[in-house]
């Protein structure tokens, strides 16, 4: 299981540098390596902040981060993975996070107007140069990840994938098999939903991301507690925590599949890690897949917007 590092910096309230800096030092102590970050988070801060962290401990971790946006005036705006602004991107990215390489480096989303062959074989470039290690997309369809994978091997693929968001299953995941690429869930945890403690989306900041995320807001919010009981009542019997069942019912898709569930506290890390020791039967997987199905999930899982970046 990996950690994902943007909560530290973004979208889930006031940021805590000190507790962020422990976490993922005790991150580090649990096993917990492989550490997901972006450009885009922040922007810029939340590679900064994984850089200072891992001052003396480099050579402990796996470093996954992303490129892909335009950026002015401290904000994104737009898609670019135009080859130079690429290998501008990585070189900054590289300087903050205070490393010679980059472990895994994602597409964050597909940019329309650039070829991925174009994409591929810049980041097949810097392989050779040394700068990164392995390549990975997000969010990306099957027609791009064969495409891309023709050119430089996709090593791993980062989608939305939880017991609340099956996009994936019918078209994609046979895909990752037949190329044996990995496949990174993000929001493994519904962001949030899944862990039980949630409020509708008026109750939450304007800074928290859940504020307007479509699954969190009205009738939705109802039919989605609804279905997500099902999770409630396998972890009351198994003396788990909702969200760890979650993550369990991910842990348990293949050893392909490594969420990254987000986190900026150490007793939230530590829970979430401890779900690698839950077994989940058969029936309970069943019970599970059956309750939270995709018609049973209430509202899209991103507003119109953030929609139009996915690749699908």
């Amino acid at each position: 299981m990996g950690l994902g590092c943007m909560g530290m910096s973004q979208s889930y309230g006031p940021a805590d540098e000190a507790e962020s800096i422990a976490t993922l030092h005790r991150a580090i102590e649990l096993g917990c390596t492989f550490l997901d970050t972006a450009e885009v988070y922040g922007p810029f801060t939340n590679e900064d902040l994984l850089g200072r962290a891992l001052a003396g401990k480099r050579d402990q971790v796996m470093i996954a981060t992303k490129f892909g946006f335009n950026f002015e005036g401290g904000k994104s705006h737009g898609t670019n993975s135009r080859p130079e602004h690429i290998r501008e991107a990585i070189d900054a990215s590289l300087k903050r996070l205070r490393t010679d390489h980059i472990d895994l480096l994602y597409q964050h989303r597909v940019d329309r107007h650039v070829p991925i062959e174009d994409v591929a074989g810049t980041v097949s470039d810097l392989v050779k140069q040394g700068k990164v290690r392995f390549f990975g997309l997000s969010e990306a369809s099957v027609t791009n990840i064969r495409r891309a994978h023709a050119v430089h091997p996709v090593s791993a693929l980062q989608s939305e994938y939880s017991l609340w968001e099956r996009n994936l299953e019918r078209d994609v995941i046979p895909v990752l098999h037949e190329l044996k690429i990995g496949l990174v869930p993000f929001s493994p945890l519904g962001r949030g939903f899944l862990t039980g403690e949630v409020k509708r989306a008026e109750e939450y900041p304007e800074d928290d991301f859940r504020r307007n995320d479509p699954r969190y807001q009205g009738a939705n919010y109802d039919a989605n507690v609804k279905a997500a009981q099902a999770v409630r009542d396998i972890a009351l019997g198994l003396h788990a925590t909702p969200g760890q069942i979650a993550l369990a019912w991910l842990l348990h898709k293949g050893d392909h599949v490594v969420p990254i569930p987000g986190t900026k506290r150490r007793k939230y890390l530590e829970e979430n890690v401890a779900a690698a020791a839950i077994t989940l039967d058969d029936a309970k997987m069943k019970a599970l897949d059956d309750a939270l199905a995709p018609e049973k999930i209430s509202g899209p899982r991103y507003n119109e917007k953030m929609m139009g970046l996915i690749d699908r």
